[in-house]
């Protein structure tokens, strides 16, 4: 993530830490992908056993997890950063 816009210059690291919260963001992500895999493996592929559905969440989760860390942190920032979109705004 860039320290600064490259459109704006606003610095996105508001304080040290602020972005632990963002753990409990991914962890949202990953949850939602959980119910989802689960359904789909239950619905579409007839229940296979427990270790398809630890495997499936797990290998999906892992493959992931770069887009999703940098998805929670956008949505942190978006939520309790205090900033918003300006789309009228040019520098």
């Amino acid at each position: 993530m860039y320290e600064n816009c490259p459109e704006c210059g606003l610095k996105y690291d508001i304080e040290p830490g602020f972005y632990t919260g963002a753990m409990y963001i991914s962890y949202a992500f990953s949850v939602a992908i959980l119910i989802i895999s689960g359904f789909v493996l239950y619905f579409f592929f007839n229940d296979p056993s427990i270790f398809v559905y630890v495997i499936t969440t797990l290998s999906i989760v892992l493959i992931l997890f770069p887009t999703l860390y940098r998805y929670a942190r956008v949505v942190y920032l978006h939520l309790f950063g205090g900033i918003g979109f300006d789309p009228d705004y040019r520098k």
